[in-house]
């Protein structure tokens, strides 16, 4: 501490003679009377020398100011902190080397103690020294009646330095934190899109740490069950040492050739190819699994080509619930429904890509309910814009799934329209029919024949498209079943139709 500046008054021999008697035989913390100096209100007389190392070693800088700010004197440590030149500060007015928001706070604490209302709260205040600034906590003091005050300043830097280790090293484990989870997505995103089957294993314990969804399926168990299980117990005939030898020891081999093992629960053989490698300071194996079985192998091409089929076809798949809501479709089936993403076309009716919405849905669910299919439904498919094209839909019920649904093959028929003869004008042997009956009956007559043989054929051609379904028959014809069934009667085609 630089004590030159700091010169408190020299005792008076009266007050040197107190301090002479405020010491007994016990020590200096007992008055003459027996009293604690601090239980007794009362304090021993201190020399300059020692004063000033109690302020030293109870702060890092010290004033005595003026009621205006101006600096009496200071005291700052000499080692270990730097102030820069503070000892220029004496004579000049402490606001000077504040900064202006300190300033600010510096009159209202001044007004507050000299009102008495604030005389213990501490206040930060930043002081600027040849362009270096530094924040200090300070206390105030009264000194005596002439109005000068005591503060003593505590030096927030290595506070401050140490706050913003702790800001950065936060920051520091939240980045490293994101980059764990961006690393744990794209390693659990690997492991699921994979198509092989793969088996984490703790080389030294021999227990599973981790495995994708395709190894689950050949182990014949779920993952959460698997997870943590001792992979001895798993395959048949093999001991936990034995199996964590062979296959450690295949794992560092030249040999690309993989073992054999049977899982114990199924039956199924497995080839199993380790790879041996450490993280964070243990070994562990990954194993690919595959299965061995030829059925299996010639079933797994099968379900690729069916895959393949599905999503490269010409014709459009549409997979529904029982009720007809989508729950997939390829991409063939969103060029005709004029879709740009499956999403648009998800959780939809399929009545509502169908020319006759519900009428449509339900000839074609019915139908294929009743009898497992249903061929060469003639209709039309309305995309989302209102274009609409001819199309041939066969149905198929699938009622061995975990949940029944319907399949839809769907043909685009426009072009086939396109290359039909339109319907031309009415023949000559048409028209001779129909001229031979004037004069043989009357008109009304004339026009409800050839009316009645118009309806019968749309009638009939309505039953056989719906399968013989009369409701699905009227609801087409746009007449109410009573009617129907009046008119197939008329017709002669209700006993028909019932045969059939």
């Amino acid at each position: 501490m630089r004590s030159d500046s700091f010169k408190p008054r020299r005792a008076t021999p009266e007050k040197e003679s107190l301090k002479q008697n405020a010491y007994d035989f016990e020590g200096a913390h007992m008055t003459s009377r027996g009293q604690e100096y601090w239980a007794g209100s009362s304090m021993p007389l201190v020399s300059p020398d020692i004063l000033g190392k109690l302020i030293a070693a109870t702060s890092d800088l010290a004033f005595v100011i003026s009621l205006h700010g101006e600096v009496l004197s200071v005291m700052s440590k000499k080692t270990g902190v730097d102030f820069g030149a503070v000892h220029r500060w004496q004579g000049r007015n402490i606001r000077d080397v504040l900064t202006s928001e300190s300033v600010d706070k510096l009159d209202t604490k001044l007004e507050l103690f000299l009102a008495g209302t604030d005389c213990e709260r501490p206040i930060e205040l930043n002081h600027v020294e040849a362009s270096v600034q530094f924040p200090i906590q300070y206390t105030f003091h009264r000194l005596g009646p002439d109005g000068s005050l005591l503060i003593l300043g505590r030096d927030l830097r290595p506070i401050a330095e140490m706050q913003q280790q702790l800001v950065k090293t936060q920051i520091a484990l939240e980045q490293d934190y994101e980059q764990r989870r961006d690393f744990d997505t794209r390693y659990r995103v690997l492991m699921e899109a994979s198509t092989d089957a793969l088996v984490f294993i703790n080389a030294t314990s021999g227990r599973i740490t981790d495995l994708n969804r395709n190894a689950a399926k050949l182990l014949g168990a779920s993952r959460d069950d698997l997870m943590g299980g001792a992979v001895a117990q798993i395959f048949d005939g093999r001991r936990k040492g034995e199996l964590l030898e062979t296959l450690h020891n295949l794992a560092i081999s030249d040999s690309f050739a993989p073992m054999e093992l049977m899982v114990r629960a199924s039956k199924l053989t497995l080839s199993v190819q380790p790879s041996l490698f450490r993280a964070a300071g243990e070994k562990l194996l990954l194993c690919r699994l595959e299965n061995t079985d030829a059925g299996s192998r010639i079933g797994d091409a099968f379900v690729e080509d069916l895959q393949s089929f599905y999503e490269e076809g010409v014709d459009a798949i549409v997979f529904t619930d029982a009720s007809g809501v989508i729950r997939s479709a390829n991409d063939s089936f969103l060029t005709l429904a004029d879709a740009g993403h499956i999403t648009n076309v998800k959780g939809r009716q399929i009545s509502d890509f169908l020319v006759r919405g519900g009428v449509d849905q339900k000839v074609l669910l019915e139908n294929a309910a009743r009898t497992g299919q249903m061929r060469m439904y003639a209709t039309k498919l309305v995309g989302d814009y209102d274009g609409s094209r001819a199309v041939e839909i066969s149905a198929t019920y699938l009622a061995d799934t975990t949940n029944s649904s319907f399949v839809f093959v769907i043909r685009d028929t426009s072009r086939a329209e396109l290359g039909r003869p339109t319907a031309g004008p009415v023949s000559d042997d048409a028209a001779q029919s129909v001229m031979e009956l004037v004069g043989n009956a009357t008109l009304k007559d004339i026009v409800a024949d050839t009316t009645d043989v118009v309806e019968k054929m749309c009638i009939e051609t309505a039953v056989e498209l719906t399968g013989n379904n009369r409701v699905a028959a009227a609801e087409m014809l746009g007449l109410s079943r009573q009617s129907l069934y009046v008119k197939l009667r008329k017709f002669g085609l209700l006993a028909k139709s019932t045969d059939e």
